[in-house]
């Protein structure tokens, strides 16, 4: 029964019957903070709380919202304290796998050490060397794996059991010499324990970490690929065959998109084997089916290179409170050999198939466990599987864009004479646009999708900068006609609107909608205001909108590459909305081993690149190797088939346009390569970098009568930094005229310029570089060089490493003569040269 008033004024406390704690709980579920008005409107509405004084049921408030925070305090340590209750098994685990590791190192060790003494011993008796023989084969002999007959349902059982063992022995054991991926720290909130291979065939990538969701949701979401695996672009189910302990074989047949317009893309014809433990654990584990493995071939598509997966898998253990510990194995070998030498780094980095695959895995379980419990806050309203969705349209359309696979209707258009921007064409583009791009009776004729793609070579610049700042400074390189054209042909495709001088945006709005749980993704919508200047503008002075899509902006995340995709959207930002994506690709060319690459530099390129000990100095980063990336460029246009070749022109040139931006952007961001700290480096044969400059320089003043530097400054290496950063083109190449004719050195415009590294530039020839008139003018000035020491080029356009022709207005080419007055090499400086 309740208190009455005078019972209550008096008392400290207020006893609530049932009744009255079920009204006010039901309030509190409506509105956990009540005003003063809405406590009175309920005394006086509510008959069983008309006794209680508001003040007490403000009281009542305030101690059920402390309740419910220490409810949710105590849920949240919990939690914390399974999370740390499972990291910590995880890091005994991984101490005593690193303890088995070092074992076997050391037994490895104290064998090499006796078979070294007993040849240094006994080098003469022949004995020993059968010995050492005999004991290479045997210890060679477990990784020769004999040809079985798979093509049974008990051979591919035994295919399937083998497979089990070696992905096992790689996620827990020390088959595989995993070394810890920097920047990946273990911790309850980080994404887990991270490695990569060192020292195996092909590239690896192991991780572990906890994750909320039941094993067998864990298993569900990881055996559908290309729900979190970007770079899918098909994973086919051929055939499923039961086992007889309750697992199941599955043949599998995946293509993956290629990453850069360079190489071509990936496709693998795998055996899957799915089955449980006596732990209660569950396994997935993968292998490729080859002529060595046995099991029914298949031959590789068209279009595709046929790469090769190593026993890989999911181990999926079940955890206190619904979580699984996952240990999640990627071994393959992509076949390295058959992309162009400058993207085999790429082929061969076990960080990339990391971040790509390895880790992209572990990402996706933990943003559906939050997204599952709640803890993820989205703005707009918009449920996170939608939001999910287009972050992965967005990125399946760049793709596309970028392979333009002919089974999907692409096709290449002619050239304009330079092959450093490809044309595609997609005439029936419906299945990613919708039906509505469909040809409409008594509307011009819908002509398809066209894109214009390329490919160049960006160094010493991160790429999470230079993504960051096309982000942030869109108006740095985009055109706004050409982006008020791309969102009227969205809304319309058969109302055309070319770009006009004159209007362009006042500004961009970036709108946060969702983002990762490690914010290394984000999705976003970017505002566009513009502005008309005259009558005919004013269809394009609406503001426009974007869906932007922007990745790997953590420069700390080694390995990770770094894109900004976007599609014009119109205001209602309909779920099913059409999207054509276009944007910019930045990956790192990481070199495949972690220690210190070999210096095989010439010249000056050495001292720029080590220190006087051969080695760069601890706190001198590697910039060339690191910083060395390709980018990729792809922008999709909507046209009208008697607009087609206007639209692929305009195409054309904005693509090299943006080019052209992003590489000022990039050597505006580039630090100097020329660090005070890097002394010179002898070679045999070879002058130091010094005295290099200083014959460049000499000879140039001894031919011309002029000086090439004004140096101001006594310091010693004052010509060689002012050599390095001046603003033409200066490079020189052996004295020869024929095809073995090679640079043996570069200042940082003509690496810019040849769109290579002091490592990479040995490798290319001046045959190469010169076009046939340039060559043609070079051979008939050849002997007037050598007799008179000097002459002038005119101008001329050259080709770069990476197939992009560059003008000049004018060439220098001198004798570069050494302390004895004879031919060292040839010198040339390209003055006010550009990309065409």
């Amino acid at each position: 029964m309740a208190l009455s008033n005078k019972e209550m004024d008096s008392s400290k406390y207020v006893r609530y019957t049932p009744e009255q704690v079920e009204a006010l709980e039901r309030v509190y579920a409506e509105c956990p903070k009540p005003s003063s008005m809405r406590r009175q409107q309920l005394v006086r509405e509510c008959a069983v709380l008309s006794n209680i004084d508001t003040k007490q049921i403000k009281v009542w408030f305030q101690n059920r919202r402390c309740r419910e925070k220490q409810r949710k305090e105590a849920s949240h340590l919990q939690t914390v304290n399974r999370k740390l209750t499972a990291m910590n098994k995880l890091l005994m685990e991984e101490n005593d796998r690193l303890q088995k590791q070092v074992s076997h190192l050391v037994y490895d060790n104290g064998y090499m050490r006796q078979q070294l003494q007993n040849v240094s011993t006994a080098t003469t008796d022949t004995s020993c060397e059968s010995v050492g023989m005999s004991g290479q084969h045997q210890k060679q002999n477990p990784t020769q794996h004999p040809q079985k007959d798979a093509n049974s349902p008990a051979g591919l059982l035994a295919l399937a059991e083998e497979t089990l063992t070696a992905f096992l022995s790689k996620a827990t054991g020390t088959a595989v010499e995993w070394v810890q991926m920097i920047g990946m720290k273990p911790g309850p909130d980080s994404i887990g324990i991270v490695a990569v291979s060192q020292n195996c065939s092909g590239i690896a990538a192991r991780a572990c970490g906890l994750v909320s969701l039941e094993p067998t949701k864990v298993a569900e979401i990881l055996k559908n690929r290309t729900s979190w695996y970007r770079d899918c672009r098909c994973f086919d189910v051929l055939s499923v065959i039961p086992t007889g302990n309750g697992g199941t074989i599955e043949l599998m047949y995946m293509q993956t998109f290629a990453p850069t317009t360079l190489a071509a893309a990936r496709d693998f014809w795998t055996l899957r084997y799915t089955t449980s433990l006596e732990d209660g654990s569950l396994v997935i584990c993968e292998r490729s089916l080859t002529s060595s493995t046995g099991g029914p071939a298949a031959p590789p598509a068209s279009c595709f290179v046929r790469a090769e997966r190593l026993p890989s898998g999911y181990l999926i253990r079940p955890c206190e409170g619904g979580s699984s510990i996952v240990h999640i194995v990627d071994h393959v070998d992509l076949d390295a050999w058959s992309v162009p030498e400058v993207l085999r780094p790429l082929y061969e980095s076990s960080k990339f198939l990391a971040q790509g695959m390895t880790i992209a895995a572990l990402r996706h379980l933990r943003q559906l466990a939050q997204e599952t419990s709640g803890e993820i806050q989205y703005v707009g309203g918009r449920q996170p599987a939608v939001l999910r969705t287009f972050s992965q349209r967005l990125c399946r359309g760049f793709n596309d864009a970028i392979n333009g696979f002919a089974d999907d209707g692409w096709s290449i258009m002619g050239s304009d004479g330079a092959e450093d921007v490809t044309i595609s064409i997609n005439s029936s583009p419906s299945k990613f646009l919708g039906s509505q791009f469909n040809t409409v009776s008594g509307l011009p004729s819908f002509g398809g999708v066209l894109c214009a793609k390329a490919s160049m070579l960006l160094q010493n610049v991160p790429p999470a900068s230079v993504v960051r700042f096309l982000r942030e400074h869109r108006s740095e390189w985009a055109d706004f006609g050409v982006d008020a054209y791309s969102a009227a042909c969205l809304k319309n495709p058969f109302t055309v609107p070319f770009a006009r001088p004159g209007c362009f945006p006042s500004g961009q709005v970036i709108l946060p909608l969702a983002h990762t749980v490690e914010n290394e993704e984000f999705l976003e919508v970017v505002r566009l205001e513009g502005h008309a200047f005259s009558p005919e503008d004013i269809a394009l002075s609406h503001d426009m909108f974007l869906l932007q899509l922007c990745s790997g902006v953590d420069e700390n995340a080694a390995g990770a590459c770094a894109q900004l995709v976007f599609a014009p959207i119109d205001e209602s930002f309909a779920d099913d909305a059409p999207l054509l994506p276009s944007g910019f690709r930045v990956i790192p060319l990481d070199p495949k081993s972690d220690g210190p690459i070999a210096n095989l530099t010439l010249d000056l390129a050495s001292t720029l690149e080590v220190s006087p000990g051969g080695s760069r100095p601890s706190s001198e980063p590697d910039l060339n190797c690191y910083h060395r990336s390709v980018l990729t460029i792809a922008f999709q246009f909507i046209f009208e088939d008697h607009f087609r070749d206007n639209v692929a022109a305009m195409a054309r040139q904005y693509v090299r346009s943006v080019m052209g931006s992003v590489q000022r952007v990039s050597m505006a961001l580039a630090p100097s390569r020329l660090s005070s700290h890097l002394g010179p480096k002898h070679l045999p044969g070879s002058p130091e970098a010094l005295t290099l400059a200083r014959w460049i320089c000499r000879s140039y003043r001894v031919h011309t009568g002029q000086d090439l530097l004004r140096v101001d400054t006594q310091a010693s290496d004052a010509v060689l930094k002012q050599l390095w950063h001046h603003s033409d083109a200066i490079m020189c190449c052996t004295v020869k005229l024929n095809a073995s004719a090679v640079f043996t050195f570069a200042n940082q415009a003509g690496l810019d310029m040849l769109e290579t590294t002091l490592l990479a530039l040995q490798d290319i020839m001046l045959d190469k570089v010169l076009d046939e008139e340039g060559r043609k003018i070079l051979l008939s000035e050849f002997s007037k060089i050598m007799q008179q020491g000097f002459a002038y080029l005119p101008a001329g356009v050259c080709i770069s490493s990476m197939g992009r022709p560059v003008s000049y207005e004018q060439a220098a080419v001198w004798k570069v003569l050494n302390d004895d007055d004879s031919n060292h090499c040839l010198a040339f400086m390209f003055i006010n040269w550009s990309f065409v």
